[in-house]
């Protein structure tokens, strides 16, 4: 694929022309990074922002303890840290890659030159930067108002697969966890209660889903008060 290719895939280039990407694509750089290779830390000076053309990279943060919590697995065609970049200059998290990924790397300073020379280029990104805010609010709205196997029936349905009846889980369970909001001891329970139920059966990361309308009522389902 070309790096065009890469950046039409992505939601936040969607609504660009082929002109716009093609500028873009003058001032990214392409990088190869392993599994485990720390892109950023917290806190750090925000250089530029990435887009994931191939792998997947998890986005967390670190308590006072230590403790990860998974802000959001970023998947192919998504963008990570772009807020960075406007807000106070130093990125708001930790991210690394889950396995080996090719990475789409936009420097600040030329990025921010480009948007401001190519002022219709910044009003159709307005666009595909909403659809991010409406991702974190829904994720929000999860945590508030959803239970744990609320929260894990609708990532499973959100998967690959996952309307043929049998899905993989592309992370592992305790980052599965740590993305719903919950530890590995609690989504083992949930998991074993709904296959108890019936909803579905476990075997490794493999999950078939026996019972896809239950699991979708569930999935929507809100916390009883």
């Amino acid at each position: 694929m070309t790096l065009n290719d890469d950046m039409k895939s992505c939601p936040l280039f969607a609504d660009l022309t082929p002109d716009h990407l093609e500028k873009l694509a003058g001032i990214a750089h392409q990088r190869k990074v392993q599994r485990g290779e720390l892109l950023f830390s917290e806190g750090d000076e925000a250089k530029g922002f990435y887009v994931v053309a191939e792998g997947r990279v998890k986005v967390y943060k670190l308590s006072a303890d230590g403790k990860e919590r998974i802000l959001h697995i970023v998947q192919p065609g998504a963008t990570f840290a772009e807020a960075a970049i406007f807000g106070d200059g130093n990125y708001p998290a930790y991210a690394e890659p889950l396995v080996t990924s090719r990475l789409l790397f936009f420097p600040k300073k030329e990025f921010l030159n480009l948007l401001h020379n190519q002022s219709q280029m910044a009003i159709n990104m307005i666009a595909g930067l909403s659809r991010y805010l409406r991702q974190f609010a829904t994720q929000v709205e999860q945590l508030t108002f959803q239970d744990v196997p609320a929260r894990l029936a609708k990532y499973i349905l959100s998967l690959p697969g996952a309307t043929s009846g049998k899905v993989s889980l592309p992370i592992s369970k305790g980052q599965l966890a740590s993305n719903l909001g919950t530890v590995s001891e609690t989504l083992s329970r949930t998991l074993r209660k709904l296959a108890d139920e019936g909803l579905l059966e476990v075997d490794g990361k493999h999950i078939t889903l026996c019972d896809l309308d239950e699991l979708e009522e569930l999935a929507i389902s809100t916390k009883e008060k």
